[in-house]
């Protein structure tokens, strides 16, 4: 089992940035393919990017294309999510997802993912 936590969060005016973090323990990060995922209020769970075990595949939704980055390093058992140029409509709690060991399929939909964090709230407000 893996537990992962959060972090980065906050208040930022549109246009600027954050980098989200999530750390794991338990076991090595090496082992899942991990995602974010964000929840608005009011609104499902959305997928937002996934990376394979060691970083070689990545997936985006298309509406974070280009502005946000997902990045690990397993040596630190941590998942990065850059987001730059951040809109209002990326306010949301992020959420910090684990497939679980053995997994090596890169997943978007929520139900795929075993483990899971507390969240971070974004706010992207001016």
């Amino acid at each position: 089992q893996v537990h992962v936590v959060e972090s980065g969060g906050g208040l930022v005016q549109p246009g600027g940035s954050l980098r989200l973090s999530c750390v794991a323990s338990g076991r090595a990060l090496s082992s899942d393919v991990m995602g974010w995922f964000r929840q608005a209020p009011g609104k499902e769970r959305e997928f937002v990017a996934t990376i394979s075990r060691v970083g070689g595949s990545i997936v985006y939704t298309d509406s974070v294309k280009g502005r946000f980055t997902i990045s690990r390093d397993n040596a630190k058992n941590t998942v990065y999510l850059q987001m730059n140029n951040l809109k209002p409509e990326d306010t949301a709690v992020y959420y910090c997802a684990a497939r679980g060991s053995g997994y090596t399929v890169l997943k978007t939909t929520a139900v795929d993912y075993a483990y899971w964090g507390q969240g971070t709230q974004v706010t992207v407000s001016s």
